[in-house]
């Protein structure tokens, strides 16, 4: 028994759009429409006409990602040894995917891969192959250089010996740069790695330009009216209170300050200044958001093929829409995409049109934390992960998320809550900053974002909770609106028929996008053609890319597919697969052959 179901879309401009719904009996609900299905049926096809009108292409790029790693790590490794080799040009008939994610699938199954996606930032502590290497074998999905610290010609050589790891070994992980911004903040220490002030002692903070070393207990500052701008008895705040000083003394370019909360001083950390119990901001608010070394910044990363570009202290949608003209004016295929860090009083004033604006968001929980009341963190956090989400943009949780690891080898139990509550808020990626960067346990605590990432996400399963967060239509024509609602249902069905995947062949990542805001139960696949979308597929929660030759034939792009994959041990016949496509703007449900 089959029926079929026609739905007619009015449109001036358009012939009526049909879905045709064939199946044998037995029936499953999706909202309003009971459709009939049985287990053991080999295809159920929904499929959209009129394809000529329905044009990924016309579409923003967006994000997307897996390369995830869980379970049981120590067999996952082994098997990972036996798989490191892939080869960097496939041919049109083989399937590059990264190779944790593949021994991952083969060792634990399908639902216990990990959707939450991790970042590392790179720093003298992780800089060589073999902890690079490491780090990927751990899980990083994406690399953060942060080009507040070290030179350019540093920098080159982190982003080289990626892109070799990923040529030789097989992973897929993504390089975001992140720019230093014009923001006020200290200078590099005069060449050495920290400083320790001590409660009671007198600092000078100028800024005057010393050859090092520098005098004992002096600061420079990189803000010429800093001077000017402070006065007696105002708070100095260090990397968002991380240190803190009282202004005792103004002498010319220098100002004295005794200090009055202890701590360590880091090179280039961020400083604010506040009076009267406010955040004396105004000058910062006049400061340019891109700085010129971070427009030579940009031009370096343009030039080494990042993937994305992280912008710090945004203050306003224009900024990203400039940057992102400028990158598409100089980059190949303009295909870098650019992440607003939300940091500042002004991105919480402006924050939904700086959203809209950019490809991403950053929760850069220590910056904002400097500028805002500290118990109104959380729920500034919560709000941005939710309008990230509503408005398909990937979100990074950010700052101190391990803070304690940096020198201990376990965190603390404050610490995990924290994390266990970004994975709960469903935002796409965790981000480890000094944990990774000069820490003394730098995989230590990347194992730590990824077990309790599992677990939670496992949990979260197995209770079969569902979000009551309100996903808005966001298309902007009617071929979107075609994609979005596929998306929403192919979901939808995913979740009530417990399907074991999600397949989506997509040119520029948008329909996976698509499904990874739905936040399925299952993992979804995401094959695209291109190199460089299967990397930025890298930063989207639950999207495990692969890097695939397809045609416009989606029966025989599923044959090959599970040709391939089968071969690899991925797949086995009897899996039950939801496939979706922006060639076709079909849903299709099948049994693995």
């Amino acid at each position: 028994m089959s029926h079929a179901i026609n739905f007619f879309v009015s449109s001036p401009s358009r012939s009526p759009a049909s879905l045709t719904i064939s199946r044998p009996s037995a029936f499953v609900s999706t909202g309003s429409l009971r459709v009939p299905v049985k287990k053991s049926l080999r295809s159920l096809v929904v499929k959209a006409s009129a394809a000529s009108d329905l044009d990924e292409s016309q579409s923003s790029p967006v994000l997307v990602s897996e390369n995830g790693s869980g379970g049981v790590l120590s067999s996952v490794t082994k098997e990972y040894g036996r798989n490191n080799a892939v080869a960097s040009s496939a041919d049109s008939s083989s399937i590059e995917v990264d190779t944790v994610t593949e021994a991952e699938l083969k060792e634990n199954g399908f639902r216990s891969t990990r959707r939450t996606k991790l970042i590392c930032t790179i720093g003298p502590a992780t800089c060589g192959f073999e902890q690079l290497e490491a780090l990927a074998v751990e899980g990083m999905n994406v690399a953060r250089i942060n080009m507040c610290h070290g030179t350019r010609d540093w920098h080159r050589m982190v982003i080289e010996r990626v892109r070799r790891l990923n040529e030789e070994k097989g992973f897929a992980v993504a390089i975001m740069m992140d720019t230093e911004g014009s923001e006020i903040h200290m200078g590099d220490l005069g060449g050495a790695s920290s400083a320790k002030a001590e409660d009671g002692e007198i600092w000078n903070f100028t800024v005057r330009a010393f050859d090092p070393p520098l005098p004992e207990r002096t600061i420079t500052v990189n803000y010429d009216g800093f001077a000017e701008d402070v006065k007696v008895g105002d708070d100095l705040l260090v990397d968002g209170g991380m240190v803190r000083f009282e202004v005792i003394e103004k002498i010319g370019p220098d100002v004295k300050c005794l200090c009055t909360d202890p701590g360590l001083l880091l090179p280039r950390a961020n400083l604010t200044f506040w009076r009267d119990g406010k955040l004396v901001r105004e000058r910062n608010a006049m400061l340019p958001t891109i700085s010129s070394k971070d427009w030579l910044d940009i031009d370096f990363g343009i030039a080494e093929g990042v993937d994305f570009i992280a912008v710090s202290f945004v203050k306003s949608a224009e900024v990203i829409k400039h940057l992102k003209s400028y990158i598409k004016a100089r980059a190949r295929d303009g295909d870098i995409a650019v992440i607003a860090k939300i940091e500042s009083i002004d991105s919480l004033r402006n924050l939904e049109e700086i959203i809209q604006a950019s490809d991403g968001a950053m929760v850069a929980r220590g910056d904002l934390g400097a500028q805002i009341p500290l118990e109104q963190v959380p729920s500034e956090q919560q709000k941005i992960v939710q309008l990230c989400r509503q408005l398909n943009r990937p979100v990074i949780v950010a700052s101190q998320l391990l803070e304690s690891m940096i020198e201990y080898p376990i965190p603390t139990r404050a610490e995990v809550a924290d994390v266990s509550e970004a994975v709960r808020q469903r935002g796409d990626a965790l981000m480890l900053s000094g944990e990774s960067a000069m820490g003394q346990f730098p995989e230590k605590a990347l194992t730590v974002l990824r077990t309790v990432s599992l677990r939670i996400e496992r949990r979260w399963r197995e209770q079969k909770r569902r979000e009551v967060i309100e996903l808005p239509s966001i298309a902007s024509s009617f071929s979107d609106s075609i994609s979005e609602e596929i998306c929403n249902s192919a979901a939808k069905m995913a979740n009530n028929l417990e399907v074991d995947a999600l397949f989506v062949y997509t040119k520029n990542g948008h329909m996976a996008s698509l499904l990874s805001r739905c936040r399925p139960d299952c993992p979804i696949f995401a094959f695209t053609t291109a190199t460089s979308v299967r990397r930025r597929l890298n930063l989207q929660w639950g999207l495990m890319p692969f890097r695939l030759n397809y045609s416009d034939d989606m029966e025989s792009n599923l044959n090959k597919t599970f040709s391939l994959l089968k071969a690899r041990g991925m797949i086995k016949s009897g899996d039950l697969i939801i496939a979706v496509s922006d060639m076709l703007q079909s849903i299709q449900v099948m049994n693995v052959p």
